[in-house]
């Protein structure tokens, strides 16, 4: 396994850093966490136009670049690093992951081209009331009428619902869990309420379907292993954006450390706040090569070690994370309290990333189940 990056794989780092250091700038992120769609499209066409990421890991046959999962991380890992708000996180990792392994030609055909020239966003609506993320905790039920395939229930949870054009449905049938595809903008039935969230970054929606009209994507029944290798995908991809974030809040706790000053010297010269920084350092590090070893995997291909180091890189990066970013806030003292400094908007995107798709401790579990223990 080669863990080093190639010129290309470092320059698609510089793009994308400048590219967002332009246009998810802290007052950005600010104007977007308080807007109630939080998206910009002009932004979002611009992803996808001039730097085609919305399709940088789709194959080439659907309107992709049909780049790796290394590339996809390196623009996750910024995009973490930046806070960026807006849809990203459930197109590319959620949405367009689970069509990529949904059995379904045609559905990939049609739906695809769409969210890599950034004209559709899309997400994946998989969680409901229990909050679990594994197959028993699907309980909204699908059924067949003359006219079609209809859903009643409910998902809770769903990152980006409130602005998607394209949800992703998991949904229970009498022959198992299937996948369906609503087309929200003109769907009847289907009601969309914006929850309430800590991290205002990242929104997330309740969707309530009332025998909703969707396209069944693959075989009926057949949809929970592709569900879970998408959710590994998302898993690792999330780990990526965490170890971004991290590195973000580093570096702030390190500048303050270097310029604030206390009985007139850098408060970075005492060993209590050199020694949290050295911490901060060491937790990112380890965090940065269990994310870097899921892409590796991904890319790789092999399934049972892709299960295993997305569970790894969940459980690990989503503490560091949690840790490095409070300690952010410790080593800016009173004024990294307050609502005016961005350090508490790292704490928020990571209490907010630690739970997204599962709890550490289920990865943990996750973890231990697929390593035998």
């Amino acid at each position: 396994m080669d863990l080093t990056f190639s010129e290309e794989q470092d320059e698609l780092r510089k793009v994308v850093r400048s590219f967002l250091a332009k246009h998810s700038d802290e007052a950005e992120v600010r104007r977007l966490a308080a807007d109630e769609r939080g998206h910009d499209p002009v932004v979002w066409r611009r992803m996808a136009g001039q730097l085609g990421l919305q399709g940088l890991a789709v194959p080439e046959e659907y309107g992709g670049s049909g780049f790796g999962y290394v590339d996809l991380g390196i623009v996750f890992e910024e995009a973490g690093r930046a806070l960026l708000c807006g849809p990203y996180f459930a197109t590319v990792a959620l949405a367009a992951e689970a069509l990529l392994r949904c059995d379904d030609e045609a559905a990939r055909t049609d739906l695809l081209p769409g969210i890599t020239s950034g004209e559709t966003v899309a997400t994946l609506a998989l969680t409901e009331e229990s909050g679990r993320w594994d197959e028993q905790g699907i309980r909204l039920t699908a059924r067949e009428t003359a006219d079609g395939w209809q859903l009643t229930g409910a998902k809770t949870y769903v990152p980006d619902g409130h602005l998607a054009d394209l949800l992703l449905v998991a949904a229970r049938t009498p022959s198992g869990i299937s996948l369906f595809a609503v087309a929200a903008a003109d769907a009847p039935g289907l009601t969309r309420t914006p929850l309430p969230t800590l991290d205002q970054t990242r929104k997330q929606t309740r969707l309530e379907f009332a025998g909703t009209p969707a396209r069944l994507l693959g075989a009926e029944g057949t949809a929970w292993p592709g569900l879970a290798r998408t959710l590994a995908t998302a898993s690792v991809l999330l780990a990526a954006e965490q170890v971004g974030g991290a590195s973000a809040a580093l570096d702030a706790a390190v500048e303050y450390a270097k310029l604030r000053e206390q009985y007139g010297r850098p408060i970075g010269s005492f060993q209590g706040i050199k020694h949290k920084c050295a911490d901060m350092l060491m937790e990112i590090e380890s965090a940065r090569s269990a994310a870097y070893g899921g892409l590796w995997a991904l890319d790789a291909g092999d399934e049972r070690e892709i299960a295993v180091a997305a569970a790894l890189a969940q459980t690990f990066c989503s503490e560091a994370f949690t840790r490095v970013a409070g300690d952010n806030i410790q080593v800016h003292g009173g004024i990294g309290f307050t609502w005016e400094h961005p350090a508490h908007l790292y704490l928020k995107r990571a209490k907010s990333c630690e739970v997204l798709l599962g709890t550490p401790s289920y990865h943990r579990e996750l973890l231990a189940t697929r390593l035998g223990i």
